[in-house]
């Protein structure tokens, strides 16, 4: 069985923006080795076209660019949207049902299932098992929040460093 982990980097102040900061080279790493030993991501329309980018290839790319896009482009993903109407290869859009098919995909699967996106890993509270927060030493003051609605009861279970800046928070559902 799997479990469902929401995985996220988040700024000290509690806010996700993928373009104002991000890893650093040992953080990424990290992320590569993630991707490629998943079960599989389950994205939100917004998050899974921020990441479509990996689809590509740039030959000016660094090594590591080449391996999380190649880690990515071949891990198992959904993608929840109502409005998409295609999603692209090794990717089955989610429209309807979503509770259903992540319960069910946590019974098919091994391993971690990652579930990525605010506004969706509030949808799926009841369902999430683990909560991975990469908290960087950055102050935002505003945006998209880590958390969408009420915040759920946590317990830490587990606290690290991952390269110079960022500190993996490990939290299970109190």
């Amino acid at each position: 069985m799997a479990r469902l982990v929401y995985g996220m980097n988040v700024s000290l102040d509690g806010y996700v923006d993928h373009e104002k900061f991000g890893p650093d080279e040992v953080l990424f790493r990290h992320f590569i080795e993630q991707v490629r030993t998943s079960a599989g991501s389950i994205y939100g329309r917004r998050l899974y076209e921020i990441m479509r980018y990996w689809e590509q290839d740039d030959p000016e790319w660094t090594p590591d660019l080449h391996e999380f896009a190649a880690a990515w482009r071949a891990e198992p993903k959904w993608v929840v949207s109502r409005t998409l109407t295609s999603v692209g290869p090794n990717a089955t859009l989610v429209a309807d049902d979503v509770e259903g098919v992540v319960g069910r995909l946590k019974q098919e699967r091994e391993g971690d299932l990652y579930v990525g996106g605010p506004v969706l890993a509030h949808s799926l509270t009841g369902l999430i098992d683990e909560y991975r927060l990469c908290v960087h030493p950055v102050v935002l003051g505003g945006g998209d929040p880590l958390f969408v609605g009420p915040r759920p009861p946590l317990r830490l279970v587990m606290h690290r460093r991952i390269g110079g800046e960022a500190i993996e928070l490990t939290y299970v559902p109190a």
